[in-house]
């Protein structure tokens, strides 16, 4: 049953109502969303405050689904503002768009870009998990070494794969270790090795390298063992990676930052072995640095911090790369102890179908099992029945979501209107009865968040471009003394003032006109005026 409509007072309301006040039915703990689609009451909540706070979820995790263009992605960034107000650092581990790049600076977070002429990550680069270590030192930071060590191995490996189609064997992921050993000690302190280093100890061939392949003294059967890495590092130099992974990270993840956004908006949709490479690289380098951030912390070197990633578009990346859904499916599973929260965004649940192994396609799917949050916009009654099914929707609410996806009316008037499931969003925890919610943006946000920037002329970028466009022809006539077509005799020097005004912002007949400087909401001075020759200007 749902629970009954209640209504929140302050004290001074509802002192007459004393001892029968109760609270509000709408939970209170997290992020404001947005008000009840029914009772109008605040709706609050976000993965991470429902998970440590309120205790409503056992997995800190938000998995959203809906129809393009119904605000997603602008729940997600309120949710990412709210958040870092309560020092959550949020991490956008590959952006796609994008859509929360000026977000992040407007938080005075951290934005990096990657792609051709963009930047890159050096993979082989230990980053926040290599200066942790050295940092702690001692035993433990041996052991931060080692797990350093089996990152960059799994790096390494993943580039690998991703220019074969098919995983390393066995007997070359040892190889690769031994030459990341070797590397690591022959490197000095503060320099990070890079992929030609991997290709010249190949070829050398030190006796440590030489050991693993069981060469027994034989160069013939070194190089029958090492030959097919070697063609494939080569494949990723030579090929569409190389410019990306090859040369040093162009801007390390900053570990006192309020917020990270990695960008590969500039990498173009059909290039998807560099998307794959890029996301791959970017999740890597991100958990890296928060696995860096909680063993400061445990150490007592640095207070301890939480972490909120953000995968939108769930579909691009989980069909670029098999690596990246056991990377989710992992995370998914380990997050409570990573102190990191998450948030999924995808279209339908039809995406993870589209995946080419069944196992990949069975992972997906656990993602929405998992979630403690599921968060549905606007979406077909098919989908919404087949969502039922996983995380036990009623009629009511499957009729309710379906009619969000429907599109916007016949606009008789030439404005735009926007489509009925716009903000609308259902929350769905376990088996509770689902939130309706209604999401009102600010102007900040709508400034900051426009995933339609490609349809917007460039003259309405500025509101102001118009009025100095013309404020500047203004000046222009003044300065002519004179203009064709004109009655001869015909007075120009009022536009003096005009082109005055030009420079004070402000022109003829527009509110504010003759307002002097410095003299905010000044009466506005007459905009005619008796000249010499008794006309007038």
């Amino acid at each position: 049953m749902d629970p009954p409509t209640m209504w929140r007072a302050t004290t001074v309301q509802a002192c007459g109502m004393w001892p029968f006040a109760a609270g509000s039915g709408s939970p209170m703990t997290g992020v404001p969303l947005g008000q009840h689609l029914f009772t109008g009451a605040t709706v609050c909540g976000d993965p991470l405050n429902w998970f440590t706070r309120a205790r409503y979820i056992s997995n800190p995790s938000l998995f959203m689904l809906g129809m393009p263009g119904l605000g997603k992605s602008t729940l997600i960034n309120r949710m990412l503002i709210g958040l870092a107000a309560t020092g959550v650092v949020p991490l956008v581990l590959g952006d796609l768009k994008p859509d929360y790049a000026d977000t992040v600076r407007a938080l005075g977070g951290q934005v990096i870009s990657i792609g051709r002429g963009r930047g890159g990550i050096n993979v082989l680069d230990p980053g926040a998990m290599g200066a942790a270590a050295a940092r702690i030192g001692g035993e433990a930071g041996e052991v931060l070494k080692a797990e350093t060590h089996g990152r960059v191995l799994n790096m390494v490996a993943a580039l690998v794969t991703i220019v074969r189609g098919r995983p390393m064997d066995d007997h070359e992921q040892s190889v690769l270790s031994a030459v990341l050993h070797h590397l690591r000690e022959r490197t000095p302190a503060g320099h990070a090795p890079l992929l030609p280093d991997l290709l010249r100890v190949l070829t050398e061939g030190p006796d440590r390298v030489r050991a693993v392949t069981l060469d027994r003294g034989s160069d013939t059967r070194y190089r029958d063992a090492v030959d097919p890495l070697h063609r494939s590092l080569l494949g990723i130099l030579d090929g569409p990676l190389g410019d990306t992974f090859a040369s040093p990270t162009s801007t390390r993840i900053d570990l006192n930052s309020p917020a990270v956004c990695i960008d590969i908006s500039g990498i173009g949709e059909a290039d998807t072995q560099l998307t794959a490479a890029a996301m791959l690289a970017a999740w890597s380098d991100g958990l890296g640095t928060v696995a860096a951030s909680h063993a400061l912390a445990d150490a007592g070197l640095t207070p301890r911090r939480w972490f909120f990633t953000v995968l939108d578009e769930l579909w691009r990346p989980l069909r670029a790369a098999s690596g990246i859904v056991d990377r989710i499916d992992a995370l998914t599973r380990l997050n409570r102890s990573l102190g990191l929260g998450d948030a999924k965004i995808t279209h339908t649940l039809k995406d993870a179908e589209a995946l080419g192994t069944d196992s990949d396609r069975a992972k997906a799917r656990g993602f929405v099992e998992r979630a403690g949050m599921v968060v549905c916009a606007g979406l077909p009654k098919t989908e919404m029945e087949d969502l039922g099914r996983v995380v036990g929707l009623s009629r009511r609410e499957i009729e309710l979501v379906s009619s969000w996806s429907s599109p916007p009316g016949w606009s008789m008037t030439g404005e735009n209107e926007e489509p009925p499931g716009r903000g609308r969003f259902l929350i769905k925890v376990g088996g509770r009865p689902g939130i309706p919610i209604k999401v009102a943006i600010t102007d900040a946000e709508r400034d900051l968040h426009n995933t339609n920037t490609r349809w917007t002329p460039n003259d309405a970028d500025d509101a102001g471009g118009s009025a100095a466009a013309l404020a500047e022809q203004v000046k222009r006539i003044a300065e002519l003394g004179a203009v064709p077509g004109l009655p001869e005799g015909f007075d120009l020097s009022g536009l003096a003032e005009a082109a005055r005004a030009a420079d004070l912002g402000a022109l003829p007949g527009a509110p504010g006109y003759g307002t002097r400087p410095g003299t905010p909401g000044a009466p506005a001075t007459p905009a005619s005026r008796p000249s010499k020759r008794g006309r007038t200007t």
